[in-house]
């Protein structure tokens, strides 16, 4: 009996195993939701509104911040062609451009949302260009119609208004 008693203490000294989750049955993961948790569901989408315009102030800091990146990254595109600025004149520059544009966009006659954002974002676009034009020496070159002309040249095969009054 002693040799039974010293081969129970050694098995209760050792860690019980531990039992893996049992997978679930294809019943269980057969089951549909029920009448009333689908029409909980639908209430809480039919109340559910969504705002696109005007950001929140989190994601105008966002904008600002990338603004910093691409203005002061070596990487960037606009960087590669008209030089970094440092880092400090970059946050200035940013902080400057989100509220012009932001301005510019809240004051836009357009009541739908996505249009007024993309206002807001072609805004954006235009003043980090001048920025950095100006910067670089580059001036950007106004238009006809008092905003600033991209400064592209024309596609093969399309004549300038100087090229046809030359002609």
């Amino acid at each position: 009996m002693t040799d039974n008693a010293e081969e129970t203490t050694t098995h209760t000294n050792a860690p019980a195993p531990e039992e893996e989750p049992k997978p679930s049955t294809m019943a269980a993961t057969d089951e549909q939701p029920s009448t009333d948790d689908a029409t909980k569901v639908t209430e809480k989408m039919s109340t559910l509104s969504f705002s696109i315009w005007p950001p929140t102030q989190r994601t105008r800091d966002a904008v600002a911040k990338r603004l910093v990146e691409t203005l002061s990254a070596p990487s960037s595109v606009l960087s590669k062609r008209y030089g970094t600025l440092p880092p400090d004149e970059a946050a200035d520059a940013a902080r400057r451009i989100e509220a012009e544009a932001f301005a510019a966009a809240a004051a836009s006659p357009d009541d739908d949302g996505i249009e007024v954002l993309q206002v807001y974002s072609k805004e954006i676009s235009r003043r980090m260009l001048d920025a950095v034009k100006s910067r670089s020496g580059t001036a950007p070159v106004p238009d006809g119609n008092g905003a600033q002309a991209p400064d592209v040249a024309p596609a093969s095969g399309e004549e300038t208004k100087a090229d046809e009054t030359e002609a």
